[in-house]
């Protein structure tokens, strides 16, 4: 719903899911929401051990001043992946920031797979992302983001605006990762940012540690990708000017890795086929 002031515009759309084990099952349990925000049904095409969640905002775009607050709770044995059906589309500002805060919770043993289809950043946006994973020990996470800023097959670049991102994971309490920066013009053009490239992706994943010969597995998925690893900590980054063939590397990340560390082979969610 709106803010309480009858004048404002913006919305401030949450979101909450919890899941039980149920034998040999994970289910949804829980789910409230508040404005547009929703997830339609629980999902198995893997079999009744891994739950898949797709979230949905129906305006499909976040103008200036828009919230979207999504948090999952996952407690011991459960194993959700939550993605997304399209891209997000971030506009203009309007002279306000929009924001999102992820909140991902995992108790022991259990798995969350975080991966949103790519976010494009609209000239003249001004963005917040915030992303939070508290992981119990033993639990496994998987998180990807796809960063596409302008619009180059509409010959839009990203000239006026900025993107605020925030990323801390940790693990019974204690960080093993932070990341925090921010995206201008500049940055983008800088050597020292991407080189004047217009599109950056991430995947971080969280559990045993990824041995040598897979590392380059990964590597070999798309010259543009770049690995690293530090101690529970694996990192994939892609720098280039194709959202879809950032995407496509990531996905090739997930496919290589998931076996590793979850034990199970990748099983992509329909909706990234349609």
């Amino acid at each position: 719903m709106p803010f309480d002031d009858p004048t404002c515009t913006s919305w401030h759309a949450s979101l909450r899911l919890g899941f039980a084990r149920d034998g040999g099952c994970t289910r949804l349990v829980r789910r409230e929401h508040r404005g547009p925000l929703r997830v339609q049904k629980a999902l198995y095409p893997e079999g009744p051990g891994t739950c898949h969640v797709i979230v949905v905002h129906p305006p499909g775009g976040i103008v200036g001043g828009d919230r979207l607050d999504i948090a999952l709770d996952v407690p011991a044995g459960c194993h959700v992946l939550a993605t997304s059906p399209g891209a997000a589309k971030w506009y203009r500002a309007n002279g306000r920031t929009s924001r999102q805060d992820v909140r991902l919770a995992a108790g022991p043993g259990a798995a969350i797979e975080w991966l949103p289809q790519e976010t494009i950043v609209y000239d003249e946006a001004d963005v917040m992302l915030a992303h939070d994973v508290d992981l119990a020990p033993g639990a496994v996470y998987i998180g990807s983001e796809v960063l596409c800023f302008g619009r180059r097959a509409s010959g839009e670049r990203f000239t006026r605006g900025q993107v605020g991102q925030r990323t801390r994971i940790r693990i019974d309490g204690r960080p093993v990762w932070w990341e925090q920066g921010g995206a201008t013009p500049a940055l983008l053009a800088s050597p020292l940012g991407m080189e004047g490239h217009s599109v950056c992706a991430t995947l971080v994943a969280v559990g045993k540690p990824v041995p040598a010969g897979l590392r380059d597995a990964v590597r070999a998925v798309d010259p543009g990708l770049a690995v690293s690893q530090v101690k529970h900590v694996f990192v994939a980054r892609f720098l280039g000017d194709d959202g879809e063939r950032a995407r496509a590397a990531l996905t090739g990340a997930w496919t290589a890795l998931r076996p590793h560390l979850l034990d199970r082979p990748a099983t992509p969610p329909r909706i990234w086929n349609t």
